[in-house]
């Protein structure tokens, strides 16, 4: 890694901060749905709610960060952290009803994409000259590995214990305890950076127009795989906890292999080319995910959504060509920093309302109609990716 990060930075600190996260993370996703669909009964529609609570924070973030305008991304990193932690130990211990429960998905989710925000932004600011996708790469595979570890401890745990429904509350508590070791590991990232004052608390700028569409195009279509895609398996196919995290765990290592990767030929071949890629693959995964059931028996269909899963996790990876388009237009680390930020509040314009009506969409039209939709945002992020003209080094 001395080669993709600068020696004088703290990435060793940020690593194994993401890990340790990453790890958290991995424990509390692998049984949510589950928990969700067993403990809270939410059906589908409750759960597109309870998913734009979830994404609010993310709508918020520009004015969070506008709060937070004088402080380094390090500090907010590790604030991001702290409400984490408050929201997982909230889910272990309030009542387990919607509103609870909804609650406390949204306290921890803020603290989330606090993080998520400042996690690519660190990893471009740490880089080495001409390695912001590489960087990128190394950070999305510290994250997902920690998040493997999680999903394989899961998978572990209720194949010895399945169908024990009193290990959801332990799993959260355990969560609990990473976050705040994560915390701890992360105390050692003492960046020192400030806001230029020049800069707005509000960033939008014209040349960052195109990065805010794309944004807004990715945001819609990850929203329907990210929320629906698992609580399909659950409800319509009957998955458990054990068999959620079993993919989630394949899934992870697919995107720890596949991060560098993507990384380096983001680096080799450019942004523009990935960003336009992607899409070919993206229709294939979700006509799949939407009509499996009607070209193949139950077991079968089930085992093809659960691969077209997988692709989606991989293919998702070609989001980090944005970052590095938007490391190309700007001017200083600050305006990385503030665009990156901005792009994540643009992007969840979006995706609260595609939770919000995902699962009135359905109930009433049918899983079909749900991810060929996923798949007409993803061709207008393609459509709009080929549009964009590369700057001159």
């Amino acid at each position: 890694m001395r080669a993709i990060f600068r020696p004088e930075s703290k990435y060793k600190a940020f690593i194994i901060s993401l890990i340790t996260f990453g790890l958290s993370y991995g424990l509390y996703k692998a049984v949510l749905d589950n928990y969700l669909a067993e403990i809270v009964h939410m059906t589908q529609f409750d759960r597109g709610v309870s998913e734009f609570f979830r994404e609010l924070p993310g709508f918020m973030l520009v004015f969070v960060l506008a709060l937070l305008y004088e402080f380094s991304a390090e500090k907010i990193f590790k604030a991001g952290a702290l409400i984490m932690l408050l929201g997982m130990l909230m889910q272990s211990t309030v009542p387990a009803n919607r509103i609870w429960v909804t609650s406390a998905v949204f306290v921890y989710s803020l603290g989330e994409h606090m993080q998520f925000g400042m996690r690519s932004t660190l990893a471009l600011q740490y880089s080495q000259a001409g390695k912001g996708g590489a960087a990128l790469g190394v950070q999305n595979s510290a994250y997902q590995f920690g998040t493997l570890a999680g999903y394989i401890f899961i998978a572990v745990i209720f194949y010895f214990f399945a169908g024990k429904s009193s290990l959801y509350r332990p799993v959260f508590w355990a969560s609990s305890a990473i976050i705040f070791l994560g915390f701890i590991f992360s105390l050692n990232m003492k960046g020192q950076s400030r806001q230029d004052h020049n800069v707005s608390r509000f960033y939008f700028r014209k040349k960052y127009f195109k990065f805010y569409m794309l944004e807004v195009f990715y945001g819609a279509r990850k929203q329907i795989f990210f929320t629906f895609g698992p609580y399909l398996l659950v409800l319509f196919y009957g998955a458990g906890a054990m068999a959620i995290s079993i993919l989630f765990a394949l899934s992870a290592i697919a995107t720890f292999i596949f991060s560098p990767i993507i990384g380096k030929i983001i680096d080799k071949f450019g942004y523009k080319i990935v960003m336009v890629m992607d899409t070919l693959i993206l229709v294939i995964v979700c006509f799949f995910y939407g009509f499996a059931h009607h070209l193949f028996s139950m077991n079968t269909a089930f085992i093809v959504c659960c691969v077209n899963y997988i692709l989606d996790a991989v293919i998702s990876l070609a989001s980090m060509a944005s970052n590095v388009y938007v490391q190309d237009l700007s001017d200083s680390p600050e305006e990385v920093k503030a665009t990156i930020s901005t792009g994540v509040s643009v992007n969840h314009l979006i995706t609260i309302l595609i939770a919000l009506f995902g699962g009135w969409i359905w109930q009433v039209m049918g899983i079909e109609t749900l991810f060929m939709l996923s798949a007409a945002f993803g061709l207008c992020n393609s459509a709009y990716a080929a549009s964009i003209k590369v700057p001159e080094k």
